[in-house]
């Protein structure tokens, strides 16, 4: 069997920061000389980059290396090798639990040490060698060195990248498995975070998203060794020339801070768009989940953004059926959105999370009633949604183009507000920036037939 690496093919599950994860890795790999393939039939390696939020995904991971597996034993018989990369966060969390289920498995590598992945595949072509079969796993949480030691040159640039600057969290959130998946709070050096931006916007990079499980936690040294938070960060960043719009995410609202509020009212390429997670409107169940803030608290943050941004608009995350939820906690919620009125959000139920602090929790509610306030939540949102995208009709906005052509005859981009728009137009309009004029629009997207 030839065991010669010659490419590689990353599938990604969760959240942005896995899909920034993901992209380094095939900087990786690229700097080892594979090429990128689209398919896991024609891959030598095939990685996955696993998410461990919710029981789903999870085992979506189980059942995607069922089918993998298929082709390594295909491939085998065609006397070509396939290596099984598990990495990210269920690597993190399971570790010994992926060999125990899926023992054809290679490598298991955690959220915080793909960048030894290079040691780690010539451990196992030795191992293949000389015809010997011992587990490999790296879970060590190393942040700095795993920042160190990736390739300096990005090889996956888009015109809108993600760029993570901090990593981990102390909220120790009661339902949250971060802490123990992504280890406790670090935080990208200033000068690194700028090195690597310049870097993207030099190879077409028009937005960047900034990225940290507790993003505004932010508190990177300078090369004085003194601390910038996110906001001085920010205030750095848009001197960038050529770099158009910024963006950061996911914030926590015990992190908010004054100069934060200040680059959302000075800093025009910053997008007045902010994600601000409150999960539930009940003091009682934000209590429980050690969220450390009450809904007032909140709605002061969100009151107070807006004096600073007055046209900035908001989505956030919310947990439905948390252990000890009742009808009238539910109902607060739904007073909470009534309030702020979302241009986004992202609901789901509950997820009981092995090792955190939740997961012995008693649940007395039914999965039924589970759905039956989800649902309600849901069709709440998805009002002020379309009521938002609605009032864009006959405006004129501008919206950065990412891709050049989705359909035939079609080119997408983003509004400052982070919808999705459609332009029917034939021509490349890939990094450029346009006023449209909204004709059309829909619960997720809008549409334009014509520029400004």
């Amino acid at each position: 069997m030839q065991n010669n690496i010659q490419n590689f093919h990353v599938k990604t599950f969760g959240c942005q920061m896995n899909v920034y994860d993901s992209q380094r890795i095939a900087d990786v790999f690229y700097n080892l000389g594979y090429k990128k393939v689209s398919s896991e039939i024609e891959a030598d390696i095939v990685l996955i980059n696993t998410c461990h939020i919710r029981d789903k995904a999870k085992q979506k991971l189980y059942s995607e290396l069922g089918k993998i597996y298929k082709i390594k034993k295909t491939r085998s018989l065609e006397g070509k090798l396939t290596i099984i990369i598990v990495a990210g966060c269920v690597a993190q969390a399971e570790g010994e639990e992926i060999f125990n289920r899926a023992p054809y498995v290679d490598l298991i590598v955690g959220s915080q040490s793909y960048q030894k992945l290079p040691i780690l595949i010539k451990k196992k072509l030795l191992q293949f060698n000389r015809n010997t079969k011992k587990e490999l796993i790296e879970l060590d949480f190393e942040p700095k060195s795993k920042f160190d030691d990736l390739p300096k040159e990005k090889f996956t640039n888009e015109v809108s990248s993600y760029l993570t600057i901090q990593e981990g969290c102390n909220k120790f959130c009661k339902f949250c498995v971060v802490p123990y998946t992504r280890g406790p709070e670090y935080s990208r050096p200033v000068k690194d975070i700028i090195v690597e931006a310049k870097n993207l916007v030099l190879n077409g990079t028009k937005e960047i998203i900034l990225l940290g499980q507790n993003v505004n936690a932010y508190h990177g040294e300078t090369l004085n060794k003194k601390e910038n938070n996110l906001g001085q960060l920010i205030f750095k960043l848009a001197k960038i020339n050529g770099l158009k719009r910024i963006r950061y995410m996911t914030a926590h609202p015990k992190d908010m801070h004054e100069s934060l509020y200040m680059a959302h009212r000075d800093v025009e390429k910053l997008m007045p768009f902010l994600h601000l997670p409150v999960q539930s409107g009940s003091d009682k169940i934000l209590k429980l989940m050690n969220r450390n803030y009450t809904s007032k608290d909140y709605l002061k943050i969100i009151e107070k953004i807006k004096k600073f941004k007055p046209n900035i608009t908001f989505s956030s995350d919310f947990i439905v059926g948390y252990p000890g939820e009742t009808d009238n906690d539910f109902n607060k919620t739904l007073d909470l959105i009534d309030i702020v009125q979302y241009s986004q959000s992202f609901s789901f139920i509950y997820s009981p999370r092995p090792g955190t602090m939740a997961y012995k929790l008693k649940d007395l509610i039914s999965l039924n009633e589970k759905k039956r306030r989800l649902k309600i939540i849901q069709a709440r949102l998805k009002k002020y949604q379309e009521k938002f995208n609605n009032s864009l009709i006959n405006r004129s906005i501008p919206v950065l183009f990412t891709n050049s052509i989705k359909k035939k005859y079609q080119s997408v981009g983003y509004s400052p507000y982070m919808q999705l728009v459609r332009l029917e137009k034939t021509k490349n309009m890939k990094g450029k920036i346009k006023n449209l004029i909204i004709t059309k629009s829909f619960y997720k997207s809008l549409e334009a037939v014509k520029e400004a």
